[in-house]
């Protein structure tokens, strides 16, 4: 995702411990029960917590939340007959802090624990440090990759040739650091700063700047659908990026294994029968299946 919330999660991947990064969260006294299927399906209604200003997974456009992950949302939904309840939030220091935030208690400034949070990432090692959640239904595989302008030459070679360029990034995210802080920081006051790292490459189809470190994702989406000329993505992996790579899942309270799983169950069907695919599509991603198998039960 490349958001602050991720970057002890994706470090962890990347093989640093995630004891240090604040992902063993305090087990505090829950303000409402949890809802599992049941309860989901009786009261009408299925609270989908998902990350504001995360195109192309999920924004607010003109009052109604869009994205990859909100049209997953609604899927699921209309499947257990219910309607969806999208709640955007912003991501907080940890990814551990948006599970309590969303999940399993609530945030302190109000907003209303959901049923499921999207786009968490799946790591059995992360996972079985959230003792308040379940974390299932591996939907997508994320890495982070380049977008280029046309006429940069350099767009395939080593990131030391990129000195001179105008580059971007998402500000204080894992792209942001790779690009300020390797190869001897030599690229550091070439670098330009954005709010997201969609908006980092539409920078390079609008002609603000020479290429943008992001995620695939939003890669993919930015090229299809920012304004612009076009711009191309960098065939080749980045060279020193700490992260190869991570799942993306769903995560419910510990409480509603049943919700999760059905959610599963639905998702699974999704992927196999091609609606998954067309969704990413539709926002100019392509689906990359997850690596990982979801746990046993």
């Amino acid at each position: 995702m490349g958001r602050r919330s991720f970057i002890g999660a994706l470090i962890g991947f990347a093989g640093t411990s995630l004891a240090g990064a604040g992902v063993g969260a305090l087990a505090l006294p829950r303000i409402a029960s949890a809802a599992p299927l049941a309860a989901v399906r009786e009261r009408g209604v299925l609270r989908v917590g998902l990350y504001d200003n995360n195109r192309p997974w999920s924004w607010d456009e003109g009052g109604r939340v869009m994205g990859i992950d909100a049209d997953i949302a609604r899927a699921v939904a209309q499947t257990f007959g219910v309607s969806a309840d999208l709640a955007l939030f912003p991501a907080d220091e940890e990814v551990s802090d948006d599970l309590r935030n969303v999940v399993w208690r609530g945030g302190l400034l109000g907003f209303r624990k959901c049923d499921v949070m999207m786009h968490v990432p799946f790591d059995r090692t992360f996972a079985a440090q959230q003792d308040q959640v379940a974390i299932l239904a591996p939907y997508y595989h994320e890495s982070f990759g380049a977008a280029c302008a046309p006429g940069m030459t350099e767009c395939e070679g080593m990131p030391t040739e990129f000195r001179g360029r105008r580059l971007a990034a998402e500000l204080d995210s894992i792209p942001d650091f790779y690009l300020i802080g390797s190869f001897g920081g030599i690229l550091r006051k070439d670098v330009a700063h954005f709010t997201s790292g969609y908006d980092a490459v539409a920078a390079v189809k609008s002609g603000e700047a020479d290429l943008a470190v992001a995620t695939r994702a939003q890669i993919e989406a930015a090229i299809a659908t920012a304004p612009g000329d076009k711009a191309r993505a960098r065939k080749g992996p980045l060279p020193a990026m700490l992260s190869p790579g991570w799942d993306v899942g769903i995560a419910v309270d510990e409480a509603s294994r049943t919700l999760g799983f059905a959610m599963e169950e639905e998702m699974d069907a999704m992927m196999a029968d091609g609606r998954m695919k067309t969704i990413f599509a539709a926002h100019g991603v392509a689906w990359r299946p997850a690596q990982a198998a979801a746990p046993a039960a």
